[in-house]
């Protein structure tokens, strides 16, 4: 099975009581972008602004050609703070997971996913998301 040819990986953290600078003190790092409930975003500067349904704080890790989920994983939580009390005090609040965009070039690509990098994700009480998108047909 031929490595997946590209993954984008975001850890998010959702909820409509959620204020993104508790969620910064928290953690011990900067988002790489928040959004606050009601206020007016958009991810990009051609993106029309829309107002946020839900509050999230959310960081990114650097996009991986070929695709390498458990880098992306490490390289997040290697940001952030170790406490698992933070940890299971945020999760019993908020939706927490890490979001996974596979990105496929051909029709039989594959990945996995360390069961270092699951329990990591597991003991934070952190889903993990994929979102898989197939080649493109010209």
């Amino acid at each position: 099975m031929a490595i997946l040819s590209k993954t984008v990986v975001s850890l998010r953290i959702i909820g409509d009581e959620l204020i993104p600078d508790e969620i910064t003190e928290l953690l011990g790092c900067e988002p790489t972008r928040k959004m606050i409930i009601g206020e007016p975003f958009s991810w990009n500067k051609q993106g029309k602004p829309r107002l946020a349904k839900s509050s999230m704080w959310r960081i990114e890790a650097t996009d991986q050609l070929p695709g390498n989920l458990d880098k992306q994983v490490e390289e997040i939580l290697n940001l952030l703070t170790n406490d698992l009390a933070v940890w299971s005090q945020l999760s019993k609040k908020y939706n927490i997971d890490i979001f996974c965009g596979l990105f496929m070039e051909s029709d039989m690509e594959g990945i996995s996913l360390s069961a270092k990098s699951m329990f990591a994700l597991g003991e934070r009480g952190i889903e993990i998301d994929f979102d898989m998108y197939g080649p493109c047909e010209e």
